[in-house]
């Protein structure tokens, strides 16, 4: 069996990590979902799940990836716990899923990009919307970004996943804040602050129901927890990484990186408007964007960028998204990486195919991951890691780590009975906006 491959420097994981955690998820959705949810009502609860939640599932899947040394299914066998397997297994279904129609979106921001060099969409943005979103133009955008993503995974962790993500991540990072200094220069920059940093905690009170299922999925999206990706990528570190430092690094660039998205989305439609034709889905986010862009001074070459910095994003997560299915097929079954890179990535491309058809499709994909599936995910994650594994499992926390015994029992004591509690809850809410949804005919 030929030798398992390893990051090659720990910022090369830290990169690939922020290169999943940071996607379409931070840079499209973060904004409009806090748009549409109440605005900085939004952000504090957003806050609240990443660092109180999400931090600490990433220590669960780290803990699992780096002990078991193999692919989310079989980590689980290596460790002495095969029958939880199916948890990695459901990570794994969860990215199939997930890569599917998030596929169909970064297929947009190809068609967006070259509509911001021609100038396509600037006439009637919602027009050129509907010209891209669904039809031929959908599929073909689909089909050339799972090509892209197959290409990168198909060269390996180190050649290809280490490689693209060191160059992507200060790629989105620097564009980013470029565009953040530009949007300060607009008329509606202060008003957009406003309503994105200025929170009213009554909308939070009267509005929980509605505002923690998308921010705790949210959350967990824009970390990739309940994928396995954090499993996978994990399993490739060395024993004197420290997870903990690994981790908090990742949760606070990518925390930066989705505020610093809301600081060019808030101040261009203020700009142009408000927010309140912002939060209609998946659809409105980008016709939104590209009416503003159509109405401004250089809007072309602003336009561009932005959905520059979309691509580099969604490439990053999409790549971490098909090595969950990759790595368990090529190393289960003994098939070149290449060729199960292909396979894996043909067979999500005609998942995904009915997600081209009209946004009903893929509103129902997105909150079937966001509503069900991650949350599932989590809470078996956690219960297994707080209550099932043993000490000598929860101890890779601590291993190549200055964090003494007390904050391994601290984590381990909250991931028992905090965030089970925080998760059921969210599935709860969840499920019941799944349910109503579908009894509505909402989805279809």
């Amino acid at each position: 069996m030929a030798q398992r491959e390893t990051w090659t420097s720990r910022i090369g994981f830290i990169f690939a990590a922020v290169g999943s955690a940071v996607g379409l998820g931070n840079i499209w959705s973060f904004p409009f979902q806090t748009a549409a949810n109440g605005g900085a009502a939004f952000l504090v609860v957003y806050l609240l799940a990443v660092f109180l939640i999400g931090f600490p599932t990433m220590m669960v899947e780290f803990v699992i990836g780096r002990r078991g040394e193999q692919n989310p299914i079989a980590s689980f066998g290596k460790i002495g716990y095969g029958n939880w397997s199916f948890t990695g297994g459901l990570g794994l279904f969860s990215s199939l899923i997930t890569l599917s129609f998030y596929s169909v979106v970064g297929g947009w921001v190809l068609s967006y990009i070259l509509g911001s060099a021609t100038g396509a969409y600037f006439g009637d943005a919602g027009a050129y919307f509907g010209s891209v979103a669904s039809g031929p133009t959908a599929i073909g955008g689909h089909l050339v970004f799972m090509v892209l993503t197959i290409g990168i995974v198909a060269s390996g962790v180190t050649d290809g996943i280490e490689r693209a993500t060191k160059v992507m991540i200060p790629g989105v990072l620097l564009l980013l804040v470029a565009l953040a200094g530009w949007a300060t220069t607009l008329d509606g920059a202060a008003e957009g602050y406003s309503y994105y940093l200025s929170p009213d905690f009554g909308v939070i009170a009267s509005n929980f129901g509605s505002i923690v299922p998308p921010a705790m999925g949210q959350a967990f999206f824009t970390l990739s927890l309940g994928f396995s990706v954090m499993i996978a990528y994990s399993s490739y570190l060395g024993r004197d990484d420290s997870l903990p430092a690994d981790g908090g690094a990742i949760v606070v660039v990518n925390t930066l990186i989705a505020l610093l998205a809301g600081f060019v989305v808030f101040p261009i439609l203020f700009a142009t408007g408000g927010a309140e034709g912002a939060g209609g889905g998946a659809g409105t986010a980008f016709v939104a964007l590209a009416g503003a862009f159509g109405s401004l001074p250089a809007g072309g070459i602003i336009g561009f960028f932005f959905f520059a910095v979309l691509l580099f994003a969604a490439l990053s997560s999409s790549i971490s998204l098909l090595e969950v299915p990759v790595s368990y097929v090529s190393e289960n079954y003994g098939y070149k990486r290449s060729t199960t890179a292909v396979a894996m990535g043909g067979l999500i491309a005609v998942i995904g195919v009915p997600a081209t058809f009209g946004t009903s499709w893929l509103g129902f994909y997105n909150d079937l991951v966001f509503k069900l599936l991650l949350p599932i995910s989590v809470l078996l994650l956690a219960v297994f890691v707080g209550w099932v594994a043993d000490r000598e499992a929860v101890d890779e926390l601590g291993r190549g780590s200055s964090v003494g015994e007390s904050f391994t029992s601290a984590w381990l004591w909250w991931v028992r009975l905090v965030v089970p509690v925080a998760v059921i809850v969210t599935l709860y809410l969840g499920v019941e906006a799944l349910y109503t949804g579908l009894a509505s005919g909402a989805y279809f």
